[in-house]
Protein backbone atom coordinates (compact mmCIF):
# COMPACT_ATOMS: atom_id res chain seq x y z
CA UNK A 1 0.00 0.00 0.00
CA UNK A 2 1.03 3.44 -0.84
CA UNK A 3 1.84 6.14 1.91
CA UNK A 4 -0.09 8.78 1.49
CA UNK A 5 2.19 11.58 3.02
CA UNK A 6 5.00 10.63 0.24
CA UNK A 7 4.89 12.59 -2.72
CA UNK A 8 4.19 10.10 -5.83
CA UNK A 9 7.29 10.67 -7.89
CA UNK A 10 9.56 10.39 -4.43
CA UNK A 11 10.55 13.78 -4.35
CA UNK A 12 10.80 15.85 -0.75
CA UNK A 13 7.14 17.19 0.86
CA UNK A 14 7.54 20.01 3.19
CA UNK A 15 5.20 20.19 6.21
CA UNK A 16 5.06 23.01 7.74
CA UNK A 17 3.20 23.43 11.17
CA UNK A 18 2.00 26.05 13.41
CA UNK A 19 4.33 26.86 16.05
CA UNK A 20 8.21 26.27 16.66
CA UNK A 21 8.67 22.90 14.85
CA UNK A 22 9.51 22.55 10.61
CA UNK A 23 8.79 19.31 9.49
CA UNK A 24 10.37 18.00 5.85
CA UNK A 25 9.87 14.95 4.80
CA UNK A 26 11.96 12.80 2.09
CA UNK A 27 12.59 9.82 1.20
CA UNK A 28 15.82 7.32 1.08
CA UNK A 29 17.10 6.72 -2.48
CA UNK A 30 19.80 4.37 -3.36
CA UNK A 31 22.21 6.88 -3.86
CA UNK A 32 21.67 7.72 -0.47
CA UNK A 33 22.48 4.42 0.87
CA UNK A 34 26.08 2.30 1.01
CA UNK A 35 26.60 -1.20 -0.18
CA UNK A 36 24.40 -2.29 2.51
CA UNK A 37 21.31 0.12 1.93
CA UNK A 38 21.84 2.31 5.30
CA UNK A 39 21.82 5.41 4.89
CA UNK A 40 25.75 6.93 4.23
CA UNK A 41 26.43 8.95 7.69
CA UNK A 42 27.41 12.15 5.64
CA UNK A 43 24.00 12.13 3.81
CA UNK A 44 21.98 12.59 7.18
CA UNK A 45 24.35 16.35 6.90
CA UNK A 46 22.46 16.82 3.46
CA UNK A 47 19.15 15.78 4.81
CA UNK A 48 19.59 18.55 7.56
CA UNK A 49 20.52 21.36 4.92
CA UNK A 50 18.25 20.69 2.57
CA UNK A 51 15.15 20.78 5.83
CA UNK A 52 16.77 24.23 7.18
CA UNK A 53 17.12 25.63 3.44
CA UNK A 54 13.12 24.64 3.02
CA UNK A 55 12.26 26.44 7.01
CA UNK A 56 14.65 29.33 5.59
CA UNK A 57 12.57 29.37 2.24
CA UNK A 58 8.90 28.79 3.68
CA UNK A 59 9.87 31.99 6.36
CA UNK A 60 9.94 33.86 3.19
CA UNK A 61 14.17 33.73 3.74
CA UNK A 62 15.88 33.34 0.21
CA UNK A 63 19.66 32.55 -0.04
CA UNK A 64 20.21 34.45 -3.54
CA UNK A 65 18.64 37.26 -2.59
CA UNK A 66 20.27 37.69 0.97
CA UNK A 67 23.94 37.59 -0.87
CA UNK A 68 23.06 39.46 -3.62
CA UNK A 69 20.63 42.36 -2.15
CA UNK A 70 22.14 42.29 1.42
CA UNK A 71 25.92 40.70 0.59
CA UNK A 72 25.37 37.97 3.80
CA UNK A 73 25.67 34.59 3.89
CA UNK A 74 25.20 31.40 6.12
CA UNK A 75 27.78 29.43 6.99
CA UNK A 76 27.83 26.32 9.21
CA UNK A 77 30.10 26.93 12.31
CA UNK A 78 29.56 23.80 14.55
CA UNK A 79 27.37 20.83 13.54
CA UNK A 80 27.34 18.10 16.52
CA UNK A 81 25.43 15.08 15.53
CA UNK A 82 24.32 12.25 17.58
CA UNK A 83 23.92 8.91 15.70
CA UNK A 84 21.37 6.55 17.30
CA UNK A 85 20.13 4.38 14.50
CA UNK A 86 19.88 3.60 10.63
CA UNK A 87 17.16 4.58 7.97
CA UNK A 88 17.45 2.39 5.21
CA UNK A 89 16.26 2.84 1.21
CA UNK A 90 12.79 3.32 0.57
CA UNK A 91 12.37 4.78 4.20
CA UNK A 92 10.02 7.86 4.45
CA UNK A 93 12.12 10.30 6.99
CA UNK A 94 10.89 13.66 8.36
CA UNK A 95 12.96 16.00 9.64
CA UNK A 96 12.26 18.47 12.03
CA UNK A 97 13.78 21.69 12.79
CA UNK A 98 13.63 24.07 15.74
CA UNK A 99 15.14 27.30 16.19
CA UNK A 100 16.60 26.93 19.59
CA UNK A 101 18.69 30.35 19.74
CA UNK A 102 19.32 33.71 17.45
CA UNK A 103 22.37 35.16 18.46
CA UNK A 104 23.76 39.06 17.17
CA UNK A 105 25.73 36.89 13.96
CA UNK A 106 24.40 33.24 14.41
CA UNK A 107 21.40 30.92 14.24
CA UNK A 108 21.50 27.84 16.67
CA UNK A 109 18.99 24.93 15.74
CA UNK A 110 18.33 21.61 16.64
CA UNK A 111 17.54 18.52 13.55
CA UNK A 112 16.03 15.65 14.27
CA UNK A 113 15.83 12.82 11.77
CA UNK A 114 12.85 10.84 12.13
CA UNK A 115 11.60 7.12 10.91
CA UNK A 116 7.86 6.78 12.26
CA UNK A 117 7.75 7.38 15.49
CA UNK A 118 11.63 6.57 15.89
CA UNK A 119 14.10 9.14 16.42
CA UNK A 120 17.70 8.36 13.96
CA UNK A 121 19.77 11.55 14.07
CA UNK A 122 20.12 14.16 16.13
CA UNK A 123 21.83 17.53 15.34
CA UNK A 124 22.76 20.68 17.02
CA UNK A 125 23.86 23.25 14.33
CA UNK A 126 25.43 26.43 14.66
CA UNK A 127 25.27 29.12 12.09
CA UNK A 128 27.49 31.96 11.28
CA UNK A 129 26.00 35.02 9.15
CA UNK A 130 29.14 36.14 7.01
CA UNK A 131 29.60 39.14 4.53
CA UNK A 132 30.94 38.44 0.65
CA UNK A 133 34.50 38.73 2.76
CA UNK A 134 33.87 36.07 4.96
CA UNK A 135 33.49 38.24 8.42
CA UNK A 136 30.80 38.25 11.10
CA UNK A 137 27.96 40.60 10.45
CA UNK A 138 24.79 41.18 12.83
CA UNK A 139 21.72 38.54 11.29
CA UNK A 140 19.36 41.05 9.17
CA UNK A 141 16.05 42.45 11.08
CA UNK A 142 14.02 40.69 8.66
CA UNK A 143 15.72 37.78 8.61
CA UNK A 144 15.66 37.47 13.00
CA UNK A 145 11.88 37.89 12.80
CA UNK A 146 11.01 35.53 10.11
CA UNK A 147 13.01 32.56 12.26
CA UNK A 148 11.88 33.95 15.64
CA UNK A 149 8.12 31.95 14.22
CA UNK A 150 10.46 28.67 14.83
CA UNK A 151 11.59 29.22 18.24
CA UNK A 152 9.92 27.81 21.42
CA UNK A 153 7.40 30.24 23.03
CA UNK A 154 7.96 30.74 26.38
CA UNK A 155 4.93 29.93 28.36
CA UNK A 156 3.90 32.23 31.35
CA UNK A 157 3.13 30.41 34.82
Amino acid sequence: MADPTADQAGRAEVVALPGFVHRYQLRVFYEDTDAAGIVYYANYLKFIERARTEMMREAGISHTQLMTQRGVAFIVRRCNADFRAPARLDDLLEVRTRITELGGASIEAEQVVWHGQNSLVTAEIKLGCIDRGGRPVRLPEGVRAALARFQPRETKT
